[in-house]
């Protein structure tokens, strides 16, 4: 395997790095969305339930207890429950509009990963090719065949490397943009349900 690895040249070393990185993008997403859909069903019923005895200060330190988007404007919603209903949304809005970031941490980075390691594959694939032609050029019809196999290695290889770690990428990517846009959906709805309980609409 590390023969073959080898044979990729030089371009394997970023291959391999975006891999590395791309690798630990995805762990931390999914231990990220799992932790917070925990948390934040948790902080619901938590606060619904101390919301039914008046205790607003209660519902704020339950929501500062957790640091997720969510907690973050729920907590600032209850804080600002004494405003006009107008700015109250408004004031919400901005808040979830400051945290939706923080779902998309890092994702940028690993669709440019899935990109970059295409290409890289790819310029693997064409280095490798020049010098396969360079071979048999300098060779006559067949040339040397060792530094023929090990040009042709380098252009295959690089390309399934690059692949390898695009391929994944590009799925955990747009799995993870799905997950976000979940999770604002999410996030709206039971901020909207806050809403209508601090404003006295619902109990």
């Amino acid at each position: 395997m590390l023969e073959t690895l080898k044979s990729g040249g030089i371009l394997m070393i970023p291959i391999i790095l975006c891999g590395i990185i791309a690798t630990f993008i995805i762990i931390e997403r999914c231990i990220y969305f799992h932790s917070i859909k925990k948390k934040d069903n948790e902080l619901v019923k938590n606060v619904n339930d101390i919301l039914r005895t008046g205790n607003y200060e209660g519902c704020v330190v339950a929501a500062a207890a957790v640091n997720t988007p969510l907690s973050l404007v729920m907590r600032r919603a209850i804080e600002c429950r004494n405003y006009q209903e107008s700015d109250l949304k408004d004031t919400v809005e901005t808040q979830m509009d400051y945290v939706v970031p923080q779902f998309e941490h890092l994702l940028t980075a690993l669709g440019t990963i899935a990109n970059i390691a295409t290409l890289l594959g790819l310029l693997g694939t064409v280095t490798g090719n020049i010098k396969a032609f360079g071979v048999l050029g300098a060779g006559g019809s067949m040339g040397d065949p060792a530094i023929l196999a090990g040009a042709i290695a380098e252009a295959l290889v690089t390309t399934v490397a690059g692949l390898c770690v695009s391929i994944p990428s590009l799925i955990f990517h747009n799995y993870f943009i799905n997950q976000v846009n979940h999770q604002i959906v999410e996030m709206e709805a039971r901020v909207s349900d806050l809403l209508l309980k601090l404003t006295g609409r619902i109990r």
